[in-house]
């Protein structure tokens, strides 16, 4: 039952870890693209 509890947590940190590494990416990604776009903008 122990065994099973520490599971159940360990699933959720992971779901957790996944789910903030996808947004974290997608956060870096627009970020970078609007600074790209900025950079673009500013030289032209």
């Amino acid at each position: 039952m122990n065994t099973e509890q520490k599971d159940s947590k360990k699933d959720i940190f992971i779901k957790w870890i996944k789910r903030i590494g996808f947004w974290g990416f997608m956060f870096f990604l627009i970020k970078g693209l609007i600074w790209l776009a900025l950079g673009y903008w500013v030289l032209k």
